[in-house]
This record gives structure tokens, C-alpha cells and sequence, in this order.
């Protein structure tokens, strides 16, 4: 009997087990047709997993599910296998990173992932504290990397598999290039893995995302419509002479209406029906993007000369819980999620972010520009970081106000008497 796949051939826990037997030399036989939601909802599919999950294999001995002991079985099935490694302590080795690729990696990309496809209830503080221990993951993989090409050993085993297979829906759904790019490592390493021949066979051309995906209202089951209840039949009435009585004419039935409306036309933003402005953010952005040399002569006197105060207004932020900001990469990713999630108002903002400190507590502090003279109400809602920081509107009436504005935008060093441990830029 052949060794049977049963998940769809785009499942990257399939893929796991399709890439390890290409390294064995196993010949696995992938279902052809099968669909999420049918085919894993027949009685002979839940005899081989009661709860219906993807991947199954079949073997000559019985099913096996759950994608990382499939794997593992499939790797066995070569006697000595250089997937585990080549000694006692190196199959450890594999067995603790397919640990942290599942416990680590996986379950956080699937806790951003999911919720943002509707699959589960999406919460903000839930996100915010998944993606803080995706970061953590992350950065701790990126160290190791620093200095290893692969997990274990000089070539690739069950642990670069499961590993780059999580990896995978990470970077092709929801971990677009400006997240990534805070761990090189761990972006050298994946697109090493995913064009290896055996991964890229399997895998083929793969591509990152280019954008995080909206957030979607939980999905709700269908609910089955009741079946259409049979008409009574109406006798014709009789009248004297056992004649048929002629009713009169009914009129004619008017058109049902349409059961689905047309979808109303989506509401113009406030801040597109303000009058229009002398000041083009985007003319900003870029003077500020090219400006390489002489940046207060070229890009701060260019700001001040551009800056429409009737049309827009700046804000100082600083935040509430410096106290807490006791470890830099904590501190940097937590400003890295801020402008993520402000990624809503790029059309109608701009913004400087501030670490300051040469050691904890670390102080964060911010300059923003938003069109209006408020702080745009959809931001406050949408936002939930806002109400972590004091906002003040700056005073561009007090040449003290105006001299931090300068400073904040050029990234003066020192600021405010500290050294700078990091900016960030929001444009």
C-alpha cells in the first residue's frame, strides 16, 4: 500500500511532510481533489482523524495526523537519516527547534493571522501582546542565525523543514518586508531555505506579502433557510347550475424586489472635506525622504515654508509608562507596532518617533502633523495606542516649541540633554 497525503496542495503543513520525504527518498502520493470543509468532513475521512484536521497519511499500519509526527515518521522511514542530525545530541538539537518553530513561531502567526481573517474574534490587546511574542521569537531566532546558516549541523534538517514551513504563511500572508527587516537573519536564512531545490520543488515560487491584511468581522455559520412550505390547494367556488364562478382579474404581481441591496457608497473620510490646504503632505515626505545634507537649511527651513497652519496641526506625544521601558528591543518594537497600526492615517499624517536614553528606563517621545486642527477622531478610535501617550499641540507662536519641532524632525543629538537610542520615522 502507498503512503497517502490527505490535505490540499496548498497546506503548508503539508508541505513539511512532502519536503522531508523528498530529502528520504519516500514516495508519498498527495490526494487529488480535496477540499477543506467536504472532503474532511466524510465519515471514512473522520475514522482516520475524529476531529477532522489536516494532514492525514494513511499507511500500510494505519493513519497518522498531526503534520510534525507525519514528518517525523516519513524521516524514519530512512534508516540513519541525516534529517535528525548525526549524533545523540544533534537529534536534541532538532527536536528542541521543532519545539520553538511550532510553540514560538507558528502559534503566534497563526494568533495574528487568524483573528484579521475572521476566523476567530479579533482583540487589539491581544494582537499587540501576539505580536510582541512573534517579535521576541524573531529576535532570539535572528541572534542564533547570526552566526549558523541552519538550525543544526552544516545542512538542512527536520527542524529547517518545520521551521521554514511555518516560516512560510508568515511571510507570504501577513509579515510583510517592513516587519521582517528588523530580523536580516532570519530573512537571509528563509529565502535560502525556500529556494533550496527539494523546499522550492514542493514550495514554488514564493513571494512576501506586501501588505498586512484588514481586519474582517468573525465569520458566523449560514444559517440553513427553512424549506419552502407547499401552497394549499383552493377549490374554484361553485355557484347555482354547478357553475364556475369567474373571479375577477387580479392585477399584475409588481417585480420582487431584490433580496440583496446594492451596497451604499462608502463614506468620504472628515478630513477629505476640509478645505483644501496651501500644504501637499506628500511634497513634504519627499523633501524630507531626499534631503541627505544641510537638513535644517534644505529640509526644516522647506517644512516651515511649506507648513499650513490653518489646514494642519502639530502635536507633541509623550509616553505614560516610560518606567516600564526597561529593556531597548521591548522598547523598540513597541514603537515599531505603534506606527504600524497608525498605518490607517498615512494619507492625512506625518510623524517622528524618539528613544531616548543611553540606558533604562528608556523615554519615548513623538512629533506628529495631522491634517485638521484635531487629532483625527478615526485615529483615536481605531488606534488603541493613543490613549497611551500625552498629546499637547504645539505652540508655533513659542520659538521653544518650534526649536523642539526642528530637533525632533532632524533627530538632534543630544535631544533634550539625552542620547538618542533610536528614530523612527512615520511618513
Amino acid at each position: 500500500m502507498a503512503l497517502v497525503l490527505y490535505a490540499g496542495n496548498t497546506n503548508k503543513n503539508g508541505f513539511k511532510v512532502l519536503i522531508a520525504a523528498e530529502y528520504s527518498g519516500v514516495k508519498i502520493e498527495l490526494v487529488k481533489n480535496f477540499e477543506m470543509g467536504i472532503s474532511n468532513k466524510t465519515p471514512e475521512f473522520l475514522k482516520m482523524n475524529p476531529i477532522g484536521k489536516v494532514p492525514v497519511l494513511q499507511t500500510p499500519d494505519g493513519p497518522i495526523f498531526e503534520s510534525n509526527a507525519i514528518a517525523r515518521y516519513v524521516t524514519h522511514l530512512k534508516a540513519d537519516n541525516p534529517l535528525f542530525g548525526s549524533s545523540l545530541i544533534d537529534y536534541a538539537h532538532v527536536e528542541q527547534w521543532i519545539d520553538f518553530a511550532t510553540l514560538e513561531i507558528d502559534t503566534n502567526i497563526l494568533r495574528w493571522f487568524i483573528p484579521r481573517i475572521g476566523f476567530s474574534v479579533y482583540l487589539p490587546p491581544a494582537e499587540e501582546a501576539t505580536i510582541a511574542a512573534l517579535k521576541r521569537a524573531l529576535g532570539a531566532l535572528n541572534t542564533y542565525l547570526a552566526s549558523n546558516t541552519y538550525l543544526v549541523g552544516h545542512s538542512a534538517t527536520l527542524a529547517d523543514i518545520i521551521l521554514t514551513c511555518n516560516l512560510t504563511l508568515g511571510f507570504t500572508r501577513i509579515m510583510t518586508k517592513s516587519f521582517t527587516s528588523d530580523f536580516p537573519h532570519v530573512e537571509r536564512y528563509f529565502w535560502t531555505m525556500v529556494n533550496l531545490p527539494n523546499f522550492r520543488k514542493i514550495l514554488g515560487d514564493v513571494k512576501q506579502a506586501e501588505s498586512v491584511p484588514p481586519v474582517q468581522s468573525a465569520k458566523k455559520p449560514s444559517q440553513a433557510q427553512e424549506p419552502a412550505k407547499p401552497k394549499a390547494t383552493v377549490e374554484p367556488k361553485k355557484v347555482a347550475n354547478n357553475e364556475v364562478k369567474k373571479e375577477a382579474p387580479k392585477p399584475k404581481a409588481e417585480p420582487a424586489a431584490e433580496e440583496e441591496v446594492a451596497p451604499k457608497p462608502k463614506p468620504k473620510n472628515p478630513l477629505d472635506l476640509l478645505p483644501p490646504s496651501k500644504m501637499i503632505l506628500d511634497e513634504w515626505k519627499r523633501l524630507y525622504s531626499n534631503t541627505k545634507t544641510n537638513f535644517r537649511e534644505v529640509a526644516i527651513k522647506g517644512f516651515w515654508d511649506m507648513y499650513d497652519p490653518e489646514g494642519y496641526s502639530l502635536w507633541f506625544c509623550d509616553y505614560k509608562y516610560n518606567e516600564e521601558n526597561t529593556v531597548s528591543y521591548v522598547t523598540l518594537n513597541k514603537v515599531s507596532g505603534f506606527l504600524q497600526r497608525m498605518d490607517l492615517a498615512r494619507k492625512y499624517a506625518f510623524g517622528k518617533m524618539l528613544v531616548i536614553g543611553s540606558g533604562p528606563p528608556f523615554k519615548v517621545k513623538g512629533l506628529w502633523l495631522f491634517r485638521g486642527q484635531q487629532i483625527p477622531q478615526f485615529v483615536i478610535d481605531e488606534c488603541y495606542d493613543m490613549e497611551l501617550y500625552e498629546w499637547q499641540k504645539v505652540d508655533i507662536t513659542d520659538e521653544a516649541q518650534k526649536e523642539r519641532v526642528n530637533q525632533m524632525i532632524e533627530d538632534h543629538e543630544p535631544f533634550e540633554g539625552e542620547a538618542l537610542l533610536d528614530s523612527k520615522c512615520f511618513k
